[in-house]
């Protein structure tokens, strides 16, 4: 006897509905593992530099050889405007100028200058990695310069020994010249965007979508699908009343989960640099835009769960049918998180904008960079993935489709057989 209820439990539970979601989120774990284990052959590259030297001492040459020993220098000459040109068409990550009585300045007690022209490409967490490995080269600079003044028992101040070298720094991101500020740096303070903004995302349309296809399992179960259908009202207010209902209460849930999770966040800063002082600010259209574009997906998320609900016969099998919506979800989050939209391979950069609820996850560091073509044409996708969702719902709704859980042709068939039999 136990073992038949075994079997009959195993039966019921074990199903592809049941395993698909199990093995699709695995995968999705084990690529994205991929990419962070492919993070050690990243920093093991030699980086693409240019270097400019000014400055003719004995110093000088040796930061020299230890940049051409670690990076690939693909720009060797004297002129800094013709080196950051070569290092943009080479794909490059930074051009080094040394300036001019760089040695000289170390012998005098003053620490030598470097100046830092850094060519950033992404902010997400995967897109620094080269300019780390450049921050390592530097660092190796100094500890280079500082063996030679200890061996030379130069009478230099032992605190400029430890510590040479000073640097200025520019970095040109998406068009933007950004002074004072390294690819690090920046990427730390827009570590809000690329991290806290795409996980309230992910949590508010996992929220939201679960409590409608949950809903529609529910309704199913206890047959009051079936009295709401019978009543004078249109199919189409039916759906948009859904939607709009849920994404009301998922707006107010991710504003409650966005306070909490932002102080949690807020407590890990290390700079209190603020984005305003660079350039890097929103105004109030852009806020604007940001919410439409948060809005807008939501209600493409939640009419996409009304239309997977249709296919649940209670409520147990409704929670299989989240899985679709949690796998987008955290397909989206990831992606955004460890790659800039512009550092992604194109096949993935048209899956990432197919997604629709990914382009709010994006939307406050597009706006933060001026490119408003990218968060304007996700609300318009996304808009337009709801009307065609909705409508694929009120077709589905005003069909048997809910009642008898076939489509149209099964119920055609099914009523033909039924009159032959009266016959």
């Amino acid at each position: 006897m136990i073992r038949n209820i075994v079997k009959k439990e195993f039966r019921e539970l074990f199903t592809l509905s049941t395993l698909l979601p199990v093995v699709v989120i695995a995968m999705v774990f084990g690529s994205v593992g991929q990419m962070i284990g492919s993070i050690g052959e990243r920093i093991e590259e030699k980086p693409i530099i240019g270097v400019v030297n000014m400055d003719g001492g004995d110093l000088s040459a040796i930061a020299m050889s230890v940049l051409i020993e670690g990076g690939e220098v693909i720009y060797d000459g004297g002129d800094a405007v013709e080196g950051l040109e070569k290092a943009r068409e080479d794909n490059g990550v930074a051009l080094l100028v040394i300036l001019e009585n760089f040695s000289q300045n170390i012998y005098a007690n003053h620490p030598g200058e470097i100046e830092i022209y850094w060519i950033m490409k992404g902010a997400g967490m995967m897109d620094s990695i080269s300019s780390g490995v450049v921050e390592g080269l530097i660092q190796a600079v100094n500890q280079e310069i500082s063996r030679e003044l200890i061996q030379q028992d130069s009478q230099v101040d032992p605190a400029l020994v430890l510590s040479p070298t000073t640097r200025t720094e520019t970095t040109f991101f998406k068009g933007k010249e950004i002074e004072g500020l390294s690819p690090s740096q920046l990427g730390n303070m827009l570590g809000s965007q690329s991290i806290v903004i795409p996980v309230v995302v992910m949590m508010l349309i996992i929220m939201a979508g679960t409590s409608v296809i949950s809903s529609m399992g529910l309704e199913k179960e206890n047959k009051t699908l079936e009295t709401l259908l019978t009543l004078p009202v249109r199919r189409s207010h039916i759906v948009i009343g859904k939607i709009v209902g849920s994404a009301l209460v998922g707006v107010i849930m991710a504003a409650i989960y966005m306070i909490g999770f932002s102080r949690y966040m807020s407590s890990f800063r290390i700079s209190d640099a603020n984005l305003g002082d660079f350039g890097l600010t929103l105004g109030m259209h852009d806020y604007l835009l940001v919410g439409i574009s948060l809005f807008v997906a939501l209600l493409a998320g939640l009419s996409l769960c009304i239309v997977l609900g249709t296919f649940a016969k209670d409520y147990r099998s409704a929670q299989t049918l989240i899985f679709p919506i949690t796998a987008l979800a955290m397909i989206s989050m990831f992606m955004i998180m460890f790659k800039d939209f512009d550092t992604l391979p194109a096949v993935l950069r048209v899956l990432l904008f197919a997604i629709p609820f990914s382009h709010p996850m994006m939307a406050m560091r597009s706006l933060m960079l001026d490119n408003y073509a990218l968060v304007i044409g996700g609300i318009a996708y996304a808009a337009v993935f709801t009307a065609v969702m909705v409508a694929v719902a009120v077709r589905i709704f005003s069909s048997d489709r809910l009642l008898t859980g076939t489509f149209g042709g099964g119920t055609i068939r099914a009523r033909l057989a039924a009159a032959i039999r009266r016959q």
